[in-house]
């Protein structure tokens, strides 16, 4: 049975990086954004809620969840966001917790990427948590130049988050992505290799 690594991050530190790293190695990936995305799909239960909570004008014609007038409630309302969440959170559990049953005989390794980790109380389901780490000094600057962000704009997606100094403490492994990623790569591949999972590949 393989071990179950929990993945996150902060916005900005990288953690798709340390993921692409892993998939290069050929271990399996649950992705969390590809489930919240799944779990929302024309004839799903969550759609259904979602519509439920907040009315049809944020269906298409075609019937699809319209994303961007979703968006436009949620963003400005953090009371709404945390309506949604409390929403999709069981249906996306159930998902996320589905796929780690399956893919945990598989592989020695099973990667679950879930960006808001410990907010969500995933922890517990997983055997170690990873953290990718910048300082925040970091984090706020890559944030800027990759979203075209001004400096309170990048501060305030950075605050709405659990800090990365306190998921830095709070997980089992840090793998720190300051550098390149040649050097990223190099530190997650030693981890590989120190814990004897024999998946790795050239």
């Amino acid at each position: 049975m393989g071990m179950i690594l929990g993945l996150t991050g902060g916005i900005a530190t990288g953690k798709s990086t340390v993921v692409s790293i892993f998939k290069s190695m050929n271990f399996p990936i649950i992705d969390a954004d590809v489930i919240a995305r799944e779990i929302v799909e024309v004839g799903t239960p969550g759609l259904e809620q979602v519509v439920n909570a907040f009315g049809s004008e944020i269906v298409t014609v075609e019937g699809s969840l319209d994303r961007k007038k979703l968006g436009e409630i949620i963003f400005s309302d953090e009371e709404k966001r945390k309506k949604l969440n409390k929403v999709l959170s069981p249906f996306l559990k159930e998902a996320i917790l589905t796929q780690i049953a399956d893919k945990k005989n598989q592989a020695p390794l099973v990667i679950v990427d879930i960006p808001l980790l410990y907010e969500g109380g995933y922890d517990k389901f997983m055997d170690k948590v990873a953290v990718v780490y910048v300082p925040e000094e970091v984090q706020l600057a890559r944030l800027m130049k990759r979203d075209h962000l001004t400096i309170n704009e990048a501060q305030q997606r950075i605050d709405s988050q659990m800090s990365i100094e306190k998921k830095k403490q709070k997980a089992d492994i840090v793998f720190d992505n300051e550098k390149s990623i040649q050097e990223t790569e190099k530190i997650v591949k030693k981890w590989v290799l120190e814990k004897n999972i024999d998946n790795i590949t050239d």
